[in-house]
């Protein structure tokens, strides 16, 4: 998530809020914390970011990519620690992995390859055309390697945004009137999919049409209470629960997307977690971004880490990362 603060946090969300209704929205009481379950949430890699987001595990090449929306991408490599940093002039809403050599990334204007020997940018697509004062935002990849990909205003303007997909050839707008556009994701059947118009406070999910690269029958799963912020980047594991990156409320969530049960609460040393993606050979560690800008003043004290990436072991692997194609 990006960005609410444009229109001040505790205002934006309950005018927001009206936007949508959701139905299914049993947040019970059987939800377990990291406490309880003994688990450690540490730090990553030494690096703070001013809003970390996208996290994605290129297994192939055996390295985690993300961002700093503000303007780099990062690309770590666990085996040796190392950290490369590649900086472009201007925001970057999501990356995905394509070739040993080769990202693409939705920067603030348009879909692009990046070369990653060059740093060299190749232009591939604007879907939206070009909307005053809207960037690209979050995005991931299907199966078929089509990338999703949706937008949203600076100043987070109501209904102004949209979301698209782009097949390689030409981009489709699949739905429109989105505020912040965020958290794509699959159930392990590609049958389903999982996303976020985050102000709503609420996860939709799709019938998915593999094949024709489709999305149908919406239906409104999960509500954030006021207590889990809300809702920012997703991933599903390899059980099918849905993981949600908890905005304003320090933690992850689990939860099962056919019941709208919360399952599991980890907490995350940072007010605002925006992103989160299982990593490493086994699958089995989630990586859990998060940002430095747009803390209340009251609060930026209490997380000095804010901004740094975290890593646990949650107790369940991950699915492999959908390449671009």
């Amino acid at each position: 998530m990006k960005a609410l603060h444009k229109i001040g946090y505790g205002i934006a969300i309950p005018f927001l809020m009206g936007m949508a209704a959701c139905n299914n929205t049993q947040n019970t009481t059987t939800a377990m914390n990291n406490e309880e379950k003994k688990l450690e949430v540490k730090e990553a890699l030494p690096l703070i970011t001013r809003v970390g987001e996208g996290p994605i595990w290129d297994y192939k090449y055996h390295r985690l990519l993300c961002i700093d929306t503000q303007g780099s991408l990062f690309i770590y490599t666990p085996s040796d620690g190392k950290n490369r940093e590649i900086k472009f002039d201007k925001v970057i809403g999501t990356v995905v992995p394509y070739t040993e050599d080769t990202v693409v990334v939705a920067l603030k204007d348009g879909i692009y390859k990046l070369n990653l020997n060059t740093e060299a940018l190749t232009f591939l697509s604007a879907p939206e055309g070009g909307i005053a004062n809207n960037k690209y935002n979050d995005g991931k990849c299907d199966a078929k390697g089509r990338l999703w990909v949706g937008t949203m205003d600076n100043d987070c303007t109501p209904e102004k945004a949209n979301f698209f997909v782009y097949d390689g050839k030409e981009g489709r707008k699949v739905l429109g009137n989105v505020t912040i556009s965020n958290g794509v994701a699959w159930s392990p059947d590609g049958k389903k999919m999982y996303y976020q118009d985050t102000p709503t406070l609420c996860v939709s999910q799709f019938d998915f049409d593999e094949e024709k690269g489709e999305i149908s029958n919406r239906k409104e799963i999960i509500k954030m209470t006021e207590d889990l912020g809300t809702p920012d980047g997703n991933t599903v594991d390899e059980e099918g629960m849905l993981w949600v990156a908890n905005w304003g409320a320090a933690c992850v969530t689990r939860w099962n997307p056919e019941t709208g049960e919360l399952l599991q609460k980890i907490d995350v040393p940072a007010l605002n977690v925006s992103a989160l993606a299982f990593g490493g050979e086994n699958l089995d560690e989630l990586y859990i971004t998060t940002a430095q800008y747009y803390m209340p003043e009251d609060k930026a004290g209490n997380y000095p880490e804010a901004g740094k990436m975290f890593v646990v072991k949650p107790g369940v692997k991950g699915l492999k990362a959908n390449y671009f194609k």
